[in-house]
């Protein structure tokens, strides 16, 4: 989990209209903003949970 302070920060709006280049993605689910993937919106630990659940549409966990 995203600290709550570190949400709140990039939630400002001031800051992103000045400097574009600040801004950075974070997941949509737990807030983590490593291992983003940008097709889905989320991270990688919620895409595995996703799909072990069969939530993500056209996406299945492998197991052989």
């Amino acid at each position: 989990m995203a600290k709550i302070s570190q949400v709140k920060r990039q939630q400002k709006q001031e800051k992103k209209t000045i400097f574009p280049t600040r801004k950075y993605n974070r997941c949509a689910r737990c807030g983590r903003s490593r291992g983003y993937i940008g097709k889905l919106g989320i991270c990688r630990c919620c895409v595995k949970d996703c799909a072990s659940k069969g939530e993500i549409p056209g996406l299945k966990k492998s197991s052989w």
